[in-house]
């Protein structure tokens, strides 16, 4: 019965992801289906660690996010818990020997969005390794499975696509993030007076961020490497998306990717998986 139990663990951590994600979705069904569980796993433990601190206004973020923490370790000691996002997350975490720094990491930078509005360079690069970047190093941990070498030779090109990833999103729901909740992550940053040569600026750091990572995924596991290519490619759409557009239209508007579009990079990457063709 407790296999039982763990599978329907791994069920809510697929249900919570295709809830709340369908782009990172549509990535997990390109990888090999041995990873979609450990995968689900991951993405459910960060979502509900971000809901925490972006979501429940009606009670106590800190010490939710404190009890949240307590209850984390404690189910990666005992392996076992009666959360079943914290229970498929141990399991991972056990399974694969993904290092509890990571997860201080992650956690820390969610602590950091209960108080910082803004954030100078040092604290902008700290909460993007803990929020972005790690989360990567989480997922190629799964999908290396104990090849040290190898995770050590991607580690820098896996921290690259994260960061791409946050800096995109940011841009993204700047406006949300500003009017929601008063921050600004971009260092230096005013949201009433961001300039056309600030975006340009950040939008290189992007791009070089983009260029780093593809030499990382060219290098990944055939299993995987179609399915992290379609977040790549998803993130580059929507980015170019953005770079053609005015810092005051990204100020007024969340933009998006539609959703017959985010299909048909998944039909193009699926092909790319079939027949094993690797990323130029």
């Amino acid at each position: 019965m407790e296999n039982l139990y763990t599978q329907t663990a791994f069920d809510c951590s697929k249900l919570i992801t295709k809830a709340y994600s369908t782009s990172f979705s549509l990535g997990i069904r390109t990888l090999n289906k041995k990873y979609h569980s450990p995968i689900y796993a991951i993405y459910g433990f960060v979502r509900y660690a971000d809901e925490i601190v972006d979501t429940f206004h009606e009670h106590d973020k800190n010490e939710l996010l404190k009890q949240f923490r307590l209850d984390t370790y404690k189910s990666i000691e005992e392996k076992i818990s009666l959360n079943p996002v914290l229970h498929s997350f141990q399991n991972v975490v056990n399974k694969y020997q993904i290092d509890h720094d990571l997860i201080e990491a992650f956690l820390i930078s969610m602590e950091m969005d209960l108080s910082k509005k803004d954030y100078d360079d040092p604290e902008y690069k700290k909460y993007i390794y803990g929020s972005a970047e790690v989360v990567g190093l989480m997922c190629l941990k799964v999908f290396l499975d104990g090849n040290d070498r190898k995770y050590q030779e991607l580690l820098e090109p896996a921290k690259h696509l994260g960061a791409a990833f946050q800096k995109v999103n940011f841009l993204r729901d700047i406006k949300s993030d500003f009017d929601e909740r008063g921050r600004v992550y971009f260092p230096g940053i005013d949201f009433n007076q961001f300039t056309r040569d600030e975006k340009r600026r950040i939008e290189k750091d992007i791009q070089n961020d983009f260029q780093e990572a593809l030499k990382g995924i060219k290098k990944l596991p055939n299993g995987v490497r179609a399915g992290v290519y379609l977040a790549y490619i998803y993130y580059t759409v929507l980015f170019k998306k953005i770079t053609r557009l005015s810092p005051e239209r990204i100020k007024s508007e969340r933009i998006r990717i539609p959703n017959g579009k985010k299909f048909l990079l998944l039909v193009k990457c699926y092909f790319l998986h079939k027949f094993n063709f690797i990323v130029k």
